[in-house]
């Protein structure tokens, strides 16, 4: 079956504070959706992947890309394809998978901002789905505790921890549901819902979502700190194409 991965980076990522849309912010030389994209082929186990930009970032995402070696699809094995993303993530995904062909398959779906994700961690995600399940999600135990609060700001309650779980990209789904699902949402009138995300689109349509180990390498760089946190840990090399992943 194939496996065909949607990389998010349509977004402004404004919380960063950079001048340009967070996915093109370069670290320690190589922008995040490079590392996002180079961390799908390493992975060896992506067959097609399509970056979701902004309209006004494509030239610019091509060029970045087509410089770094990664549209070059006779040297890396793995097809790379742009399509425009939308206002919303929900959005921006939904015309992705509008460009898929016909046909079942995986579909892993990454926020470039999650530029240090292991390969490994790719991988191990979608096996799973490979091996039958309909919906995947890696996660990490929450270290804090987490406190429900009002409007007001008050708190109502602390959950019990030890059943929670920090969620992370790639997702991992079926395309056949995940279609299914995107269809009934945007057709859906009801206001009650917002897609926070993928997997819980899909818990939304009665799909059951289970688990793979995450990685605490797979942080998502969203303010300047995580991106300090990213320099510090980053070493200075370019990453290499063609790693045999760690799982």
């Amino acid at each position: 079956m194939r496996v065909i991965a949607l990389v998010a980076a349509a977004g402004r990522g404004t919380r960063l504070g950079a001048a340009i849309p967070k996915a093109f912010v370069r670290l320690r030389g190589r922008s995040l959706v490079e590392r996002s994209v180079a961390a799908m082929i390493n992975s060896a186990v992506v067959d097609e992947i399509i970056v979701l930009v902004s309209p006004d970032m494509e030239d610019y995402a091509e060029e970045l890309l087509d410089q770094a070696g990664l549209l070059d699809a006779a040297a890396t094995g793995v097809p790379v394809h742009l399509t425009h993303g939308g206002g919303e993530r929900a959005d921006s995904v939904w015309a992705g998978l509008r460009t898929i062909s016909a046909g079942e398959a995986v579909v892993l779906i990454h926020d470039a901002a999650r530029a240090l994700t292991p390969p490994g961690m790719i991988a191990r995600v979608a096996r799973r789905v490979l091996e039958g399940a309909p919906a995947v999600v890696p996660v990490l135990p929450v270290t804090d505790t987490i406190k429900q609060v009002d409007g007001a700001g008050v708190v109502v309650g602390t959950p019990d921890r030890a059943g929670l779980r920090a969620v992370q990209t790639p997702q991992g789904f079926l395309l056949s549901n995940l279609r299914a699902a995107n269809e009934a949402y945007f057709a859906s009138a009801d206001p009650g819902f917002v897609a926070t995300d993928d997997a819980s689109l899909m818990e939304w349509h009665s799909v059951p979502v289970v688990t793979v180990q995450g990685d605490p390498m797979a942080f998502k760089v969203t303010t300047p700190i995580d991106m300090t946190l990213a320099r510090t840990i980053t070493d200075e090399a370019e990453p290499t194409i063609f790693e045999v992943p760690s799982d």
